[in-house]
């Protein structure tokens, strides 16, 4: 089965509901492709909830949205047990999270114990309810949304949830050209147009198996863990650095605490053969890793406070990092 008329279909149907936003639709797509699971990022306003329900529209995958609040438990995501009176036991209410493509909204606003909960699943694709385990369906997706200019009352997310993200996605606002196509297109419809299952469940299979097929060379291989090994400090052996010598002598280690994992490389890894295979080709090239080095490590890297004082962010880091690394 062709893949490209997969996508190129897929990207159609979105944007008629998502106006720009084409690297928030393909980081969607590689997503779903890599089986993970994603974060978006971006102020209010910038289609972030609407793509999402759209991506889980041209799948025709069972969709729930959960708004994360503050005073959210761990039950009204899992569910709970429920005592039936009429029976004299207790049986199973399965809570939102039994759904293939989970929109969890303003994630960062709910406690520590919801996060916990949401990480069970996220990472283990179960959950626990009394002293029972539930497999959860079957493809199954966490596409989070967070606000970041609003931190009164949001829970910054632990550094090991974060890790289960595949991509983070800063969404950026619209060109004026786009902003002025959204209003020709609100002002001519009046409800919003269904859309059509594009991506069935064996296109997506296929698609896996098109990313799965595509070549990785070792010395790309090589160069990937060199890329994420490299925001890590290397422990000094017999007076020299193992590795990260030219990145050292530029200061680039004074801006991070601690580095990638390697989940990271295997994210890396995995997104660099999806971005091929947006591309049409067969093999990754050192590009494919450029192109999905910043959504996957901008959030597996902990920054130091002397980044903050010099105004560095985590994709000013990773690009000096890219900088620097040899490409083969």
């Amino acid at each position: 089965m062709e893949v490209q008329p997969i996508l190129d279909s897929c990207r159609k149907a979105l944007a008629n509901r998502v106006i720009g936003q084409e690297d928030m639709i393909d980081g969607l797509l590689m997503t779903l492709i890599a089986g993970g699971h994603i974060l978006l990022e971006g102020v209010p306003g910038l289609a972030k909830t609407l793509a999402v329900k759209s991506l889980a529209d041209i799948t025709g995958l069972v969709f729930k949205r959960i708004q994360f609040t503050p005073d959210l438990l761990p039950a009204d995501l899992t569910g709970t047990m429920v005592w039936e009176q009429a029976a004299g036991t207790f049986s199973v209410r399965r809570g939102p999270i039994f759904a293939n493509v989970i929109l969890a909204d303003e994630i960062n606003r709910a406690p520590a114990k919801v996060q916990s909960a949401l990480l069970e699943a996220m990472e283990e694709m179960q959950v626990t309810i009394g002293e029972t385990t539930y497999s959860l369906p079957h493809p199954f997706f966490v596409l989070a949304t967070q606000n970041p200019i609003e931190h009164e009352g949001t829970y910054a997310l632990p550094e090991a949830e974060l890790d289960r993200f595949l991509l983070k996605l800063l969404i950026k606002y619209p060109h004026p050209e786009q902003e002025v196509s959204m209003l020709s297109l609100v002002a001519g419809r009046k409800t919003v147009a269904p859309l059509p299952h594009v991506l069935t469940i064996s296109m997506l299979k296929s698609l896996q198996t098109a990313a799965d097929a595509v070549h990785v060379d070792e010395r790309l291989a090589a160069y990937i863990v060199s890329v994420v090994g490299a925001t890590r400090l290397a422990p000094v052996r017999g007076g020299q650095r193992e590795r990260g010598e030219r990145i050292e002598r530029e200061g680039i280690y004074r801006y991070i605490n601690f580095g990638a994992s390697p989940r990271a490389s295997i994210a890396l890894y995995r997104c660099a053969r999806i971005h091929a295979l947006f591309e049409g080709r067969s093999f990754i090239s050192p590009d494919d890793v450029k192109a999905v080095a910043l959504p996957v490590l901008r959030h597996r890297i902990v920054l130091s406070y002397e980044a903050e004082a010099d105004g560095l962010d985590p994709d000013a880091v990773i690009s000096r990092i890219l900088s620097l690394v040899p490409v083969p």
